[in-house]
C-alpha cells in the first residue's frame, strides 16, 4: 500500500487550506492510499539554532516532534502540504519545519549539497490565498507560498507532482468545484 504524508501547516483546521487538504486525503484514501496526517500547529517544534549537525548526522539534534515528521517524510510515498499564503510566503511554523528538516532533505559532500531523499517520492503543493486571482499571482503573493514550499521539497531530490492556488479563498472554507476536480486528478 502506498503511504501518503499529508501537512496541514495553517492554524485554522476549518480553513480553505485544510479544506483543500481534506479533499486529497480523500482522493487518496479513495484511491487506496494509507494517509497519515499532521496538523504543524499541533507539533511541538523548537526553531532551529543553525548549528548544522544534522547535514552531517541526517538527524536534528533537539529532541521534539521533528524526529515523527522526519521518520514519516522518510517512509512516504507522497507528501501534500497545504499551507495558507502570508505575506507572500509560508506560515512561521512552515518555514521552521522546513528549517528543522535540512538535514533529513540533504547532506554534503565537499561543501555540495546532496538530496536524501528519493526521486520516486512525489509532493503535492496547496496554498490558499485571501488576495483575489489575478492579482495573487500578479503580486507574487500565492506564487511566493509555492515557491517557498517548491524549494524545500525540490532540494531534497523529491518529484514535483503538482501545485495549486486557491486564490480569493478568505473567508471560503467550501472549495469551488474546479479546485475540487483539480485535486482529485492527482489520485487518478
Amino acid at each position: 500500500m502506498k503511504k501518503m504524508l499529508a501537512i496541514l501547516g495553517s492554524p485554522h483546521d476549518r480553513g480553505s487550506s485544510a479544506a483543500m487538504l481534506d479533499c486529497a486525503v480523500r482522493a487518496a484514501k479513495a484511491s487506496g492510499w494509507e494517509v497519515t496526517v499532521v496538523h504543524l500547529y499541533e507539533k511541538k517544534l523548537a526553531f532551529c539554532t543553525g548549528c548544522r549537525t544534522c547535514i552531517s548526522t541526517g538527524q536534528c539534534v533537539i529532541k521534539d516532534d521533528i524526529q515523527e515528521i522526519s521518520a514519516l517524510l522518510k517512509g512516504c510515498d507522497r507528501v501534500v502540504l497545504a499551507a495558507p499564503t502570508y505575506w507572500a510566503g509560508v506560515p512561521a511554523p512552515v518555514k521552521n519545519m522546513f528549517d528543522r528538516l535540512l538535514g533529513t532533505a540533504m547532506g554534503e559532500a565537499r561543501a555540495i549539497p546532496r538530496p536524501r531523499l528519493s526521486r520516486s517520492q512525489e509532493y503535492l503543493l496547496l496554498t490558499a490565498c485571501n488576495t483575489p486571482f489575478p492579482f495573487s499571482w500578479i503580486c507574487g503573493q500565492s506564487r511566493g507560498a509555492l515557491r517557498a514550499m517548491d524549494e524545500f521539497f525540490r532540494t531534497s531530490g523529491m518529484k514535483r507532482l503538482g501545485r495549486m492556488a486557491f486564490a480569493g479563498a478568505g473567508g471560503r472554507p467550501q472549495l469551488p468545484a474546479g479546485i475540487t476536480r483539480k485535486i482529485g486528478r492527482f489520485w487518478k
